[in-house]
């Protein structure tokens, strides 16, 4: 299976115009990106909906996983904690890491924290490395 062009993806693609256009960086073991939602994200006033949150999680893990295995990944399984409600409109910090490997299944960990430091949810996944 080759690469498809992720440029519209909703997640970090450049070209979608309605996209997130999350943008990660490496910060020693872990994928880090920042982020501030709008208004047109939230579920509740002030409050981003928990499907985008789950997104911002799990791309942080795909992502991580892409890059640091060069191979696609599939998301197998995702489990999400919501510990208090995200704000849109403040700056977020969207962090991933890896916690494991078995075989082709890798075990990924992530964050979304607001400025002040406090998580405000968590996930934890299973990604197939699918070959090129």
């Amino acid at each position: 299976m080759a690469f498809i062009d992720n440029d519209y993806c909703f997640a970090c693609g450049a070209e979608n115009p309605i996209g997130l256009h999350l943008k990660f960086e490496q910060d020693g073991e872990k994928f880090v990106a920042k982020k501030t939602l709008a208004r047109e994200f939230q579920g509740y006033a002030n409050v981003a909906h928990g499907g985008i949150v789950t997104t911002l999680l799990d791309e942080a893990m795909g992502n991580y996983v892409q890059t640091v295995h060069h191979q696609m990944a599939l998301t197998g399984r995702i489990e999400v904690r919501y510990h208090y409600p995200t704000p849109v409109e403040q700056e977020l910090t969207i962090s991933a890491w890896q916690e494991a490997q078995r075989r082709n299944i890798v075990a990924m960990k992530a964050t979304v924290q607001t400025a002040d430091g406090g998580v405000t949810a968590e996930a934890t996944a299973k990604f197939a490395l699918v070959a090129k």
